[in-house]
């Protein structure tokens, strides 16, 4: 009888051992199987932006979902044109045609669309319609205090940026105290405009007949200060402007003296993004190559 229990305890043993291990060789296949859909899931994924960089015309509308967060590097393979908009068209989810007065805007604020740092955000167009619109995008910001001053806000990495730049050397805003300097409103975006321009100009410039006040002032819903991605300050030596560049601030709107973008690169790797420097009056420009 002691015999007969032992055998059955045996048998009980050997059971469960023998269900342990297919449990463990069955999560071992899930495992495997669900790996190797994540890797193939991944290769869909690139495989469009990949076709858009590989091709000799204008760069395609990336359609992917856009969770990449390694630094892109254009194909140098590319002219300069054909590497900017390979660039921003990770951005954008769809790249505005030439002719197009959307076009002439990128030409002229576009720089940023470039901006390799995931803490920022870009806006999904070039143009805000009206204040709610302005409104619920900078809602959605984080963002962060320019040191040193009252009620000066950028997006928070180009306010960090800024900051160390100012740490290295003095450099006080254009106005000397706010906002208007920085993260501007829909309403203060066509007060400047209106200061300088009319709506009869407007028109000529969505015509492309008039785009030399582009350098002067942006039009109502299109300034990257809407963005929290650009500032106004009194620049007056080379330290000054090294230390910006060296923190990913450049001038990037031409004649635009005091306006600066953060573009977030470095300026040797400017060049590489079909970016063109542009020297006027003493004063570096970076420019879009549109």
């Amino acid at each position: 009888m002691k015999l007969t229990i032992k055998k059955k305890t045996n048998i009980n043993k050997l059971l469960r051992k023998a269900t342990f291990i297919s449990i463990v060789i069955l999560m071992i296949v899930v495992l495997v199987a669900s790996n190797e859909i994540t890797h193939y899931k991944v290769a869909i994924t690139a495989q469009p932006l990949n076709g858009c960089l590989s091709t000799d015309s204008l760069p395609c509308t990336d359609t992917s979902k856009k969770t990449i967060s390694e630094p892109f590097i254009p194909d140098t393979k590319l002219n300069k044109q054909q590497r900017f908009l390979s660039a921003i068209a990770r951005k954008l989810p769809t790249v505005p045609q030439p002719g197009t007065y959307e076009y002439i805007l990128l030409r002229n604020y576009g720089a940023v669309f470039v901006n390799q740092d995931v803490g920022i955000k870009l806006p999904q167009k070039d143009i805000f319609a009206n204040e709610q619109e302005t409104q619920e995008f900078q809602g959605s910001l984080t963002m962060g205090h320019v040191d040193g001053t009252k009620d000066c806000y950028l997006q928070k990495s180009a306010a960090d940026a800024l900051n160390k730049a100012r740490v290295q050397q003095q450099i006080p805003l254009k106005s000397g105290y706010g906002s208007g300097d920085c993260t501007r409103t829909f309403n203060t975006n066509l007060r400047f405009w209106h200061k300088y321009a009319n709506n009869q100009v407007l028109a000529k410039v969505q015509q492309g007949k008039e785009t030399k006040v582009l350098g002067l002032v942006a039009p109502p819903g299109t300034s990257q200060h809407l963005w929290g991605l650009a500032i106004d300050l009194r620049v007056s030596n080379k330290e000054q402007r090294k230390a910006l560049n060296q923190n990913g601030w450049f001038q990037t709107v031409q004649n635009d003296v005091p306006h600066w973008t953060y573009v977030g690169l470095s300026e040797e790797i400017l060049p590489l993004f079909g970016f063109k420097k542009q020297v006027v009056q003493g004063f570096t420009y970076w420019i879009t190559p549109l």
